[in-house]
């Protein structure tokens, strides 16, 4: 009997083979909790849920320090702390300053002084060499995936070809035939169907090194321009979450302008109040003066001219 073993997540017991190689997943779960990019850091995890587009780490660190920028040298949007991203914060101090990419052309790349963590002696930054691999590892399933159909294909027409004798020649040499024409049609449409994002391409271009070499090139761009829409859609996010605190801004700055002219014109009306009150009490207070100084001259006269 078969051992089982059992899945890392919903803990069922499959065969060896029904596992994913790494993470130990049955296909219900490779299903429900796909592996996927973190939006910030675009690092792969496991998918808790649909809702849930960051990795536990960018989780935390936005609870703690709110929404990232993106890093001065790799334009990620993982800059939590200062204008870097913590890899690249990591890796100037341990390679030094970075160095242009030859592949996204961008200022992020860290030479390691090893030629051996190159990727095919290119010096690459870290979504570039991540970008690299995925599509050789996808070719080099492709080729091998092509390799074994013709392997079997060879070993069937072997097989026909030693069954091809006796008195059953004549039925057998046809059976070998139309198998090997029904085959052929199906190992064209097999090629056919290798296609990466609507882009197909012939079997010898499969198994030639140049036309794997323009593939994997291909592959590698349109997975680019992806990840540049994903940036773009991003940062278009940013713009608008911006230019909506704008607005908001700019309302209160209106509220507070016209709170602020309507104190000023109660205090000016106030004060000019005040000012004509005053000046009315004033004019008061100089009447009762010179009315008081017009009787002290009459008294005056009056004590002149009794005598």
């Amino acid at each position: 009997m078969a051992a089982l073993y059992a899945c890392t997540k919903c803990h069922q017991r499959f065969p060896f083979e029904a596992l994913s190689q790494g993470q130990q997943l049955c296909k219900e779960c490779r299903i429900a909790h796909p592996v996927v990019k973190c939006t910030y850091c675009r690092t792969e995890y496991q998918q808790e849920s649909k809702t849930n587009t960051i990795c536990k780490k960018c989780a935390q660190n936005v609870q703690l320090y709110g929404t990232p920028k993106p890093c001065q040298y790799c334009n990620i949007i993982a800059a939590f702390i200062g204008n870097k991203c913590q890899r690249c914060t990591n890796s100037e101090k341990k390679y030094g300053p970075p160095y242009s990419c030859e592949q996204c052309k961008q200022q992020c790349a860290f030479d390691r002084k090893d030629d051996r963590k190159k990727v095919d002696g290119k010096l690459l930054c870290w979504l570039c060499t991540l970008s690299y691999k995925r599509v050789l590892q996808k070719t080099k399933e492709h080729r091998k995936h092509l390799s074994s159909s013709s392997r079997t294909s060879h070993q069937e027409k072997e097989q026909y070809s030693r069954l091809s004798g006796g008195s059953h020649y004549n039925s057998q040499k046809t059976l070998s035939t139309s198998s090997i024409q029904n085959e052929i049609p199906k190992k064209k449409s097999k090629f056919e169907s290798v296609t990466t994002n609507g882009d197909s391409f012939s079997p010898d271009l499969a198994l030639d090194s140049p036309g794997t070499d323009h593939f994997v090139i291909i592959a590698q761009l349109k997975e680019e321009v992806a990840t540049l829409k994903k940036m773009l859609h991003q940062k278009d996010q940013m713009i608008l979450e911006k230019e909506k605190k704008i607005t908001e801004l700019k309302a209160d700055f209106q509220y507070q302008e016209s709170q602020m002219r309507a104190k000023m014109n109660q205090m000016e009306k106030t004060h000019k109040e005040v000012t004509e009150q005053l000046q009315a009490k004033n004019r008061e207070l100089l009447k009762q003066a010179a009315a008081l100084s017009k009787s002290k001259k009459s008294e005056k006269t009056g004590a002149i001219t009794s005598p």
